[in-house]
């Protein structure tokens, strides 16, 4: 991690008062910062190298040309002291790959189908409005803190154009690569053109991000691997196999099969068999995913010698919900494990499905 930019408590142009540094990528850090004149907080980005400086305000103009729930809007943009400041929408939460990291690890097949839907609308609208992403990934995708994440907006579109000149360069050698924290953050989730060719990908390899995301929610892998060793099998575009609870639970069918033709469709080899970015908000329209309010519990109880494969969670909230094993979207269930899952009205207790362990 590098040294921090900013300080809390400083004010830029008597408007921007820093509370807190949030995170940071390979090209700017991100703060926390409260707007005194709109009296709102707001997410404050500040290039970290004079290579980004030149590209930030270009970045900015190109982000503020989409509007769209799923997509983190752009506010302002100033330049102070040689350096350059954009304003983002600060979202409560946190991104979806410190979500998978800390608490998920994957998803069930109706929250990665919520979660989706909502990317690809957000995508869409990019694509429309003339833009290309060109690094999504987990780290760039902000979730609300709810067990259902239930608010989902793409974030850095911005500084895209920024990420597709430093990805270029690196891929010139080995070296660079590796050293590049924006190569190896995005590399798992770039498509065969942006490796062999990255100044002439378009957006298609969008989509293909997007069906790399996918397969990671509803896995939990990565589906060419990371690191240098993942560029051959993206570059021979070998599908990976089917997830093995896709497989083994029949309870989460059709959707399951819904989901994988999905991820087959946008890991297609050749951009022009991809689905465009409305054709994929089309696919998700037809899915049939639960959107219930989803809460947190622990396994209370499960199995025994007077019960098959069914027992009861304790809700967060003080109640007691039966599940069975075939709702459980994981491999061993044990008492005492916390869980997220949906509830339904039932006799004598309330029934959940599904039901995902999580960390």
């Amino acid at each position: 991690m590098s040294t921090h930019l900013l300080s809390p408590d400083n004010k830029l142009i008597d408007r921007y008062k820093i509370i807190r540094y949030l995170n940071e990528g390979g090209m700017q850090q991100v703060y926390l910062a409260e707007d005194s004149v709109f009296n709102r907080q707001v997410a404050l980005k500040v290039p970290k190298t004079a290579s980004a400086e030149k590209r930030f305000e270009r970045s900015a103009q190109v982000s503020a040309r989409i509007t769209h729930a799923n997509v983190a809007a752009t506010f302002d943009y100033f330049d102070l002291e040689s350096r350059g400041y954009l304003i983002e929408e600060f979202i409560e939460g946190g991104t979806l790959s410190e979500r998978l990291d800390k608490q998920f690890g994957l998803l069930d097949p109706h929250l990665a189908a919520h979660l989706f839907h909502h990317l690809s609308k957000g995508v869409a609208a990019s694509h429309r409005a003339g833009v290309f992403h060109r690094d999504l990934k987990p780290s760039n995708i902000m979730v609300s803190a709810d067990p259902g994440l239930t608010s989902v907006k793409i974030t850095d579109f911005g500084i895209a154009k920024m990420a597709e000149e430093e990805i270029a360069d690196a891929f010139k050698d080995n070296d660079s690569i590796t050293g590049s924290q924006t190569v190896m953050g995005a590399l798992p989730y770039m498509a065969p053109e942006m490796v062999l060719d990255p100044r002439g990908a378009a957006l298609p390899a969008d989509i293909w991000a997007l069906g790399a995301i996918l397969y990671q929610l509803v896995s939990g892998n990565l589906p060419f691997g990371q690191g240098l060793r993942a560029v051959p099998a993206i570059v021979a575009a070998v599908l990976p196999p089917q997830p093995a609870l896709f497989v083994a639970k029949d309870q989460f069918q059709p959707l399951t099969g819904h989901l994988w033709n999905i991820v087959m469709s946008c890991l297609q080899k050749d951009p022009a068999q991809r689905p465009s970015a409305d054709g994929l908000v089309e696919m998700c329209a037809k899915l049939c995913y639960s959107t219930a309010e989803r809460h947190l519990g622990k396994i209370d109880s499960y199995g025994g010698q007077r019960r098959g494969k069914w027992g009861f969670i304790a809700s967060d909230d003080g109640t007691q919900v039966f599940f069975h094993r075939d709702s459980f979207y994981g491999d061993t269930v044990t008492s005492g494990a916390r869980v997220n899952f949906a509830r339904f009205p039932g006799v004598p207790q309330n029934r959940a499905f599904p039901v995902l362990p999580i960390k």
